[in-house]
């Protein structure tokens, strides 16, 4: 992580950069619901276009519940992306607790066939203290 609160990771010519931001108007502390969305920023900085086609989440959450996530493409796509190019997209998790964390793998093919899997980097999520936060 910089000190911009984004967190990045290279893989096999893929850059994925994450940006977590926590909704205090989404969550509900009393109820343990901690909302955070997510940014995801996908760049291709390597010389073939690959395809997204899979992705596979760990998510951990400090009262000690660990799930995963798995499924085909991002928000319903499965973007190819050239030499240069880029793919941003949003999404969300609600947590029980104010901190936990998420990191997984995008799984990619290139054109001549080959596949790999890139690493999103492992991104903390931390309630903002006050606001009626429960710890």
């Amino acid at each position: 992580m910089n000190a911009t609160g984004f967190f990045y990771r290279i893989t096999n010519g893929i850059r994925i950069t994450v940006r977590p931001l926590f909704l205090p108007d989404q969550s509900s502390p009393e109820r343990r619901q901690f909302v955070f969305a997510y940014f995801i920023r996908i760049e291709n900085t390597g010389e073939k276009t690959a395809q997204l086609l899979t992705r596979h989440w760990r998510i951990h959450d400090s009262v000690g519940e660990d799930s995963e996530v798995e499924g085909d493409g991002v928000i319903g796509q499965q973007p190819s992306i050239g030499p240069g190019g880029v793919h941003e997209y949003q999404s969300f998790c609600v947590l029980k607790s104010r901190r936990g964390h998420m990191e997984g793998t995008y799984h990619f093919v290139r054109e001549d066939g080959s596949a790999f899997d890139a690493e999103i980097p492992r991104f903390e999520m931390e309630a903002e203290q006050g606001k009626g936060m429960v710890s």
